[in-house]
């Protein structure tokens, strides 16, 4: 169990919730504060204006609502914002979404019914998905589309996705049991309002982007295997003196991987030792390409850059992105911008371009693989079989390169197209669940190019027939892949070998770079 209000969630906690299935349990002195928070809203509204309980919404505030239909303006606002198109955003993310609201709603200070956080948890722990649709929020007043959406399940309309099938959500509730949400002050603001799907995606988004980190690294240091380089350019002593915490730790992580290894050499012993230097030119390689030798200088930076949105999209999760607040502990209801969502719009456009930079060196370093000439190691393309009759990995280039390129696109910034909308209510807009989704699909395109690079690896240990001196953990993954995806020389289609190795790389945690 995952105990939600009692502390702030952390990354590990959302990803237990996420892929270990983990369920949710409701912290009862939060419970308390819930109901406490709500029994003060019920008390302080009476005879007052309050935006979102007896006025309209937006650029409609000033318009008073009759006390007889306040409870019907939150079904309105729910039903006539659910207005979504595009795909539908898979479950996991949505179940994300739902994880995100919830701790908000946990802070207490949204003013809603224990009803909702008790609903909420009951589909995450049941696995039932709101369907949501990809288009539809600018990210001002929160993601308002994307949780209209959700309160439309809420609300025992709409459809959710269970079992991996779409279903009226009505149906799902009586299979189960469930009672459908009834309003009873400002739920339909209160779900609405918010950041929690950019905030639930970008969770996501930082782990997989963890990932990825992960397997550069490690890529990079089988590479540096490949060549027999040598070592001094992942070595404390020529990192140390760059003061950046990412490159000193992509340099030990390189470290920890190579310690056994038996094909990187000491450069003391080869370009440094005497009796080797007599001759013009020399077959060693006094320094080896960028991408090969500047691991430490191209990944730090990304390090760095998640460890940043990492602090900030956290923070994010654990705050109150509502509005207006109710305060129940200064008896009173302050209205302003929480539900802006320009912190997470900007770390995921930072983001992006950090993991569209590991794609990058993964394809200079493929190219590297497969350029004979480049390397003086390899056949053309790592072709294991008949030059001129067979092909290698040659295929599979074009789509890593064609993948890089449509990353590099797609890292042009989102945080800086915001248009005004709203009757110019909404005169500045975040577009952060955009920048959180198109993150998504930058992450999950260089998983397919990391998948590439990795099968090229292999095929270069098999035909340099080196497997025996890798260092430990390089052989570890050599061995584990190789199960799903073997040797070959003969040529056949390679799609559902990437699949599979692709798959691999999303859901496997070997060595964990920020534990350190």
């Amino acid at each position: 169990m995952i105990h939600v209000g009692q502390s702030a969630l952390s990354l590990n906690d959302f990803s237990e919730l996420i892929f270990k299935q983990n369920e949710v349990a409701l912290d009862a002195a939060a419970l308390t504060k819930i109901n406490t928070n709500f029994e003060f809203l019920k008390q302080f509204s009476s005879n007052k204006l309050i935006y979102g309980i007896n006025t309209g919404f937006g650029p409609m505030a000033q318009y008073k609502v009759n006390e007889e239909n306040i409870l019907q303006l939150q079904y309105n606002l729910i039903r006539s914002h659910s207005s979504g198109s595009g795909k539908l955003m898979t479950a996991q993310l949505s179940k994300a979404l739902m994880i995100a609201r919830l701790n908000s709603f946990m802070q207490a200070y949204s003013g809603v019914h224990t009803d909702v956080v008790e609903l909420l948890k009951e589909l995450i722990n049941k696995n039932i998905a709101p369907c949501i649709y990809e288009h539809g929020g600018v990210g001002a007043s929160g993601d308002l589309v994307q949780l209209a959406h959700l309160g439309l399940v809420l609300i025992g309309e709409g459809e959710v996705i269970f079992e991996e099938e779409v279903h009226p959500t009505i149906e799902i509730f009586n299979k189960f049991n469930i009672k459908p949400l009834s309003i009873h002050i400002r739920e339909g603001l209160a779900i609405l309002n918010g950041t929690s799907a950019m905030t639930g995606i970008g969770m996501i988004n930082i782990i997989q982007a963890k990932k990825l980190l992960n397997w550069s690294v490690l890529f990079s240091a089988m590479i540096n295997e490949i060549v027999e380089a040598f070592d001094d350019h992942y070595s404390n002593e020529l990192n140390i003196v760059k003061r950046h915490k990412g490159q000193n730790a992509i340099a030990g992580m390189m470290r920890e991987i190579l310690q056994d290894s038996k094909m990187i050499r000491d450069r003391s012993e080869h370009l440094y030792n005497p009796d080797n230097l007599d001759q013009e030119i020399f077959e060693d390689k006094v320094q080896e390409y960028y991408s090969l030798r500047c691991v430490t200088q191209i990944l730090g930076p990304v390090y760095d850059t998640i460890s940043q949105v990492e602090n900030t999209v956290v923070n994010e999760l654990n705050s109150v992105n509502d509005n207006p607040v109710i305060d129940h502990e200064n008896q009173n209801i302050f209205h302003g911008g929480n539900f802006h969502g320009d912190y997470v719009s900007l770390e995921m456009d930072k983001l992006k371009i950090a993991i569209t930079r590991i794609s990058m060196l993964a394809e200079r370093q493929l190219n590297y693989l497969l350029n004979s000439k480049l390397n003086q190691k390899l056949p053309p393309f790592v072709n294991l079989g008949v030059l001129g009759l067979n092909f290698g990995m040659q295929g599979m280039q074009f789509t890593a390169t064609s993948t890089v390129a449509e990353n590099q696109t797609l890292s042009f910034p989102m945080y800086v197209h915001s248009i005004p909308n709203n009757n110019d209510n909404q005169d500045i807009v975040s577009m952060g669940c955009n920048a959180a989704l198109m993150t998504k699909r930058v992450i999950d395109n260089s998983f397919e190019v990391l998948g590439i690079h990795l099968m090229t690896i292999l095929q270069a240990i098999d035909y340099l027939e080196c497997k025996d001196r890798l260092s430990t953990i390089s052989r570890a993954l050599y061995d584990e892949v190789r199960l799903i995806f073997p040797k070959f020389i003969e040529d056949a289609p390679k799609y559902k070998d990437l699949e599979r190795v692709k798959t691999f790389l999303e859901s496997t945690d070997h060595i964990t770079s920020f534990s350190k």
